[in-house]
């Protein structure tokens, strides 16, 4: 959508499984569009257009989803070196963390993804849908006993066990993300589902032959073994087994500045991307 002064905003369609007229629902839309992060596209706002259907308006982001690009022709065009898919990273570790920790109610993302990771000109993340899932699930509630949102292979397991979405399990698809942006790789590339593994077994199965060679996606250029490795231990441990053992979102951003970043620009970064 295109106003008259040039200002471009994207449009979504949400279909509801029930008219949906209290005004629950209106009050968390209204609290996910006070929400402000760089790295968050912004909900501007919102109207009915049938009794079971809403359209929501959001900030529209040049490039695209980091799965078009990162799996699509943006990668024939200009290719995702490493710096960028660790700007990708850090940034969307941002976005999630402020989601996690600084919102009051915490928001649990439910549905981590590539496709959910929009990118500006500059190659700045912006996570998206955030809070729609569950929306989406309260509203299918009435009619089912339990409900997942999200999508396969970046789900964590005890979420497709119980249906219970925490932060940790947020974590968990954050961790696939990063495995992703490492491997190149879809987390159901048929390289993974042939073999019987996704991503993450994927991934202990090579690591545990020592094959960095074969972990890392080629179009990232020269990347030192060092960096690799730390990228993999903090991937590693945002998809342990157990939820228990996975680090919070804001430790995770906390190791990937300190990976990533300078000393010195580790300390302000947090700070300088809540909100322009």
């Amino acid at each position: 959508m295109v106003m008259d002064d040039g200002t471009s905003f994207a449009v979504k369609r949400i279909d509801l499984s029930r008219q949906s007229r209290d005004r629950t629902m209106e009050k968390e839309l209204e609290f996910l569009g006070s929400i402000r992060h760089i790295n968050l596209v912004t909900l501007r706002g919102y109207c009915r257009l049938l009794p079971a259907a809403k359209l929501l308006v959001y900030d529209f982001v040049e490039l695209g989803s980091l799965d078009c690009y990162l799996h699509g022709d943006g990668q024939e065009d200009q290719p995702l070196n490493w710096n960028a898919r660790m700007k990708i990273a850090l940034g969307s570790a941002r976005g999630l963390a402020y989601l996690h920790h600084d919102c009051s109610p915490g928001i649990v993302h439910r549905d981590i993804k590539a496709s959910n990771i929009l990118l500006d000109r500059s190659l700045e993340p912006r996570v998206s849908d955030f809070g729609l899932a569950k929306l989406l699930v309260d509203n299918a509630a009435a009619h089912v006993t339990t409900v997942v949102a999200g999508t396969f292979g970046y789900l964590a397991p005890e979420y497709l066990q119980n249906g219970h979405a925490t932060e940790k399990s947020d974590v968990y698809s954050f961790g696939v993300l990063l495995l992703e942006l490492v491997t190149g790789k879809r987390p159901t590339d048929s390289c993974f589902i042939k073999k019987g593994l996704n991503i993450v077994g994927w991934l202990n199965t090579l690591t545990g032959e020592h094959r960095l060679e074969d972990i890392v996606d080629e179009r990232c250029g020269d990347v030192e073994v060092e960096a690799v490795e730390a990228i993999l231990d903090i991937a590693a441990m945002c998809t342990d087994a157990d939820p228990a053992q996975r680090p919070s979102m804001s430790a995770v951003l906390k190791m990937l500045e300190e990976e990533i970043l300078s000393p010195c620009m580790s300390e302000l970064c947090y700070e300088q991307h809540l909100e322009l």
